[in-house]
């Protein structure tokens, strides 16, 4: 298997628990705010830390999720729905207990899209969320 590129089959994504998805897609949507801050310009250690923490706390995701909800397929929502619906352990103490469901659901969505190997799905939905942002640029 290429563990770099993965392209399992959706029988077999579906095993993994919800919150093993949003473990990869935590770090899958963290990979792609890093690559989209550097793209822009940014080499400040410090201010690319900060602005990586801007975009992938729970209440930025949680807006993200926001914008592109409309435009998931059925079976899109249904993960979403049902990362956002696991039980999570503890929430961190600047995320409402909400926001940080709503983000687990958007990081489920984004591992199990990716260990499928749907990188152009996965850049649409990117694309959508980056639509009118600002303050990285």
């Amino acid at each position: 298997m290429n563990y770099f590129s993965p392209e399992m089959n959706v029988q077999d994504v579906n095993k993994i628990s919800m919150l093993g998805l949003a473990h990869i897609g935590d770090a899958v949507y963290e990979l792609l705010i890093r690559t989209m801050l550097c793209s822009k310009g940014h080499s400040n250690v410090t201010q690319l830390h900060n602005l990586t923490v801007s975009y992938v706390k729970a209440p930025a995701q949680a807006k993200a999720l926001e914008k592109i909800l409309p435009r998931l397929t059925e079976e899109e929502n249904v993960i979403y729905k049902r990362g956002r619906n696991t039980h999570v352990h503890s929430v961190p103490h600047n995320a409402a207990v909400s926001e940080y469901h709503t983000a687990t659901g958007l990081e489920a969505l984004f591992g199990w899209l990716y260990l499928q190997g749907k990188r152009e799905r996965i850049q649409e939905l990117f694309a959508v969320i980056m639509e009118d942002e600002d303050h990285a640029s």
